[in-house]
């Protein structure tokens, strides 16, 4: 019996610490995106080490509502509490040193208090004599201004310690909300972010303000606005507001809020922005998806004001890549990504939060995603609502504004590889950096920066093939365009006796089959009863250059036929099947295909609209021309086709990324001179005027579309018709 309840105690003490385990367990799994926007299990750069709390800190009171968090050039890391209306500063070691802000002489020498701050940050600045000090700029919310406080260093460098033993911060002076004719005066000035260039100009993200980020002198004084948002409004409101009076359509738009919500600043004075609209999330995923910028969710701004970010991923960066639009399970996340909080690491890395999934982002100064981390949670490493996060040399922390804490994150060794070969690309140590990346790829086969940095050692090193393979396998096709051109340098160099024999060859080719059907169709001329199949279908050479001559002797002297006709349509097809399944990778990078029944659909449905639509309009329209003969009509009109795709098709072995215009040149001169055709065997066919023929072009078109909205209402009609009938008879199968 004693050994029962042994065995029975211990199952449950097993259980027990089963139960417990998620709580010290990491609880999310790393990953990136593949190119078509599906995740791929990644390493972790970063893993959870531990949450630190109030008490942990050592505060002299529990945190009440942190929103910021910020690290200074020492380690030092700050918190802000709104609430409490404070700074705490903590140590390196996270440990209570000081606080600050609660009560204060300003600069008028009146006993002054923060009011609900939200941001903050600090610079160390030194002075023409050699002193130096740490500045602290805080956004003063509810005041509307900025406060900023110092504590001044010793000769050491050190900060001076006032008679408590702590840092001696005071207060400096305080900026007032910025006065300007070209700022809206019905505007409320709510600071919440502020980041401080190196002459020590300030850039303030107000809640409310909608012209971008307000630039401010060192003095305080309005220089202007930096990075305003685009505006979007869709067709429907568009159509509204020409309804409107002026007064209506002013209000209107300033219910539109396109505001940041948060700043940064990196060491060239690139400002970087991040904003989160639910009324612009669809356009946000766009340029995700788009990577354009217009409604990104984080931006890069220069002086001027543009935004200067690379995007040189699959996806441009901006948080969630596969989302969910919606859902029926409470637990799903929907929607795009809601960026609150950007910070700067090693290398020119950089990371942002989403609230929404308390998810962090972390991309190369390329814009190329490096790793997401990150899950709402209780676990370890998990955070319930994500507020602010900030780099501490190669650690990072994470603010929850739930659980009143911050998560320290440890760099894991993947993350320090990762750096390294960041570092060595930057210092230009190629060699070391293609080792790193190695290193890398073992870790993780499916990181594509690592096969752009090999790719690109290869590149530098001369071994143009070699490059395009490692390019190939992260789709990097302007890096692979690159070591094209070089290695096509190369084989022109070697085989340069070649290519005047090709060309010669195609010429030659080419004037003899022209030649042939000129003969062939000279003969026809004269010629009657029946033709022969090849005589009908290089009439279709006679078309090319006499369409009106052509397309009369098509109908009245029977030089073509409907075989003939088919003949051109099917060559058509096959030529949009090689030209699917044809090109080289750099004009179709994710191998892309379709097959035969695709493009022949692709090129039928069109043409037998056409036919129809015309047939019946022109009946009524007084057209001479058949059923029969508007569709030889159009079968040969297509002729022209297959020898500009092609040829296209064959250049995109031979063209890189630069001279693709020239792909799409040949097949739109294609395009242009079938509608040419088609029109001017329309004409003729009919014996139109060019204003009737034209007309009747037009209402033909709409006739397609009249066609084929007729034919899926007809569809969903017998669909429905299907399913009643078969509901009748599954009823009747029961009840028998």
């Amino acid at each position: 019996m004693k050994k029962i309840l042994s065995v029975l105690t211990l199952m449950m003490a097993l259980l027990m610490l089963l139960g417990s385990y998620p709580i010290f367990a990491k609880a999310y799994t790393s990953y990136t995106y593949s190119i078509d926007g599906a995740p791929v299990v990644s390493p972790d750069a970063y893993t959870p080490d531990r949450v630190v709390n109030s008490a942990a800190m050592g505060l002299p009171d529990t945190l009440k509502e942190p929103s910021d968090m910020v690290v200074d050039d020492d380690g030092n890391v700050y918190i802000v509490d709104t609430s409490a209306n404070c700074i705490y500063m903590l140590d390196k070691f996270y440990k209570f040193v000081t606080s600050f802000g609660q009560t204060f002489q300003n600069d008028q020498g009146v006993m002054d208090a923060l009011n609900a701050p939200k941001g903050m940050f600090i610079t160390e600045e030194t002075d023409e004599e050699g002193n130096s000090a740490t500045f602290y700029y805080v956004a003063d919310t509810q005041n509307a201004r900025v406060v900023i406080f110092t504590c001044e260093h010793d000769k050491d460098g050190n900060r001076v310690l006032n008679e408590e033993g702590k840092p001696d911060i005071k207060i400096d002076r305080v900026i007032l909300a910025p006065d300007s004719d070209i700022m809206d005066k019905k505007a409320v000035y709510m600071p919440v972010a502020i980041a401080v260039d190196k002459t020590g100009n300030m850039y303030v993200v107000s809640s409310t303000t909608t012209e971008g980020v307000i630039v401010l002198a060192p003095d305080g004084s309005f220089k202007g606005f930096l990075g305003a948002q685009k505006v979007y409004i869709d067709a429907k409101t568009l159509l509204k507001r020409s309804f409107m009076t002026p007064e209506q359509r002013a209000k209107q738009l300033n219910n539109v809020p396109v505001e940041y919500n948060n700043i940064t600043i990196d060491d060239e004075n690139f400002v970087y922005v991040t904003s989160a609209n639910p009324q612009y999330s669809a356009q946000q995923q766009e340029s995700i998806k788009g990577k354009t910028s217009d409604y990104s969710s984080v931006k890069k701004l220069n002086s001027s004001g543009d935004d200067v970010m690379v995007r040189g991923g699959f996806f441009g960066p901006g948080g969630e890549v596969n989302i969910i639009t919606a859902s029926n399970n409470e637990t799903d996340i929907t929607g795009p990504s809601e960026i609150i909080d950007v910070a700067l690491g090693d290398e020119g890395t950089w990371s942002i939060l989403d609230k929404k999934r308390s998810k962090v982002y972390t991309y190369d100064s390329y814009g190329r995603l490096l790793h997401v981390f990150g899950d709402i949670g209780d676990a370890l490493g998990n955070i319930k609502a994500a507020e602010s996060l900030i780099y501490q040399g190669d650690k990072l922390l994470i603010l929850d504004k739930t659980n009143l804490s911050f998560t320290v994150y440890e760099r894991t060794e993947y993350g320090n590889i990762l750096i390294n070969a960041l570092r060595n690309d930057n210092n230009r140590d190629y060699d070391l950096a293609q080792k790193d990346w190695k290193e890398i790829l073992k870790r993780n086969g499916n990181f594509d920066a690592a096969y752009v940095g090999i790719g690109m050692g290869l590149y530098r090193e001369g071994k143009w093939s070699e490059a395009m393979e490692y390019f190939k396998y992260a789709y990097d096709t302007e890096n692979y365009s690159n070591a094209f051109q070089e290695y096509r340098k190369q084989w022109v160099s070697k085989y340069i006796i070649v290519i005047p024999i090709v060309v010669i060859a195609v010429v030659f080719g080419l004037s003899k089959l022209f030649g042939w059907a000129n003969k062939v169709n000279k003969a026809g001329i004269l010629k009657k009863g029946k033709r022969k199949m090849h005589e009908e279908v290089l009439y279709a050479f006679h078309l090319f250059g006499h369409p009106f001559d052509g397309f009369w002797d098509l109908k009245h002297e029977k030089r073509g036929s409907v075989r003939g006709a088919t003949f051109w349509v099917l060559l058509a097809v096959a030529a949009f099947t090689y030209q699917a399944v044809g090109q080289a990778y750099l004009f179709n990078p994710t191998g892309l295909t379709s097959s035969v029944v695709v493009q022949a659909v692709s090129i039928l449905m069109p043409l037998f609209l056409w036919v129809a639509a015309n047939w019946c309009l022109t009946t009524l329209m007084d057209g001479e021309g058949s059923l029969k003969d508007i569709y030889i009509a159009c079968g040969y009109s297509l002729a022209p086709l297959p020898f500009f795709v092609i040829p296209s098709v064959i250049s995109t072995h031979f063209f890189s990324l630069n001279e693709s215009g020239i792909v799409t040149l040949l097949v739109s001169m294609g395009w242009i001179w079938v509608a040419l055709l088609l029109i001017s065997g329309m004409m003729v066919t009919h014996g139109y005027s060019l204003f009737k023929n034209f007309l009747t072009c037009i209402m033909t078109i709409v006739g397609m579309a009249f066609i084929m909205f007729i034919g899926l209402l007809f569809t969903g009609l017998i669909q429905k018709i299907v399913g009643f009938v078969s509901s009748i008879v599954t009823e009747l199968s029961y009840r028998m």
